[in-house]
């Protein structure tokens, strides 16, 4: 059973994230073999003042 965490600054709509979840999920079944209902996709969101990149949180990037 495939297991697939996606990590994501908060911001996207409801319908990008299904699409993001549908295209990871038809990836790993045509290129593993896997069945469609043994394949789990979530997504894991978090605050652009929870992610640094280089010393600088995304919220204060300019």
């Amino acid at each position: 059973m495939p297991l697939i965490e996606i990590h994501l600054l908060e911001g996207r709509t409801d319908e990008q994230k299904k699409a993001l979840l549908a295209a990871v999920t038809r990836a790993v079944h045509e290129s593993i073999g896997a069945p469609l209902e043994s394949i789990r996709v979530w997504t894991q969101e978090f605050s652009p003042r929870e992610f640094m990149t280089g010393g600088i949180l995304y919220a204060e990037r300019k």
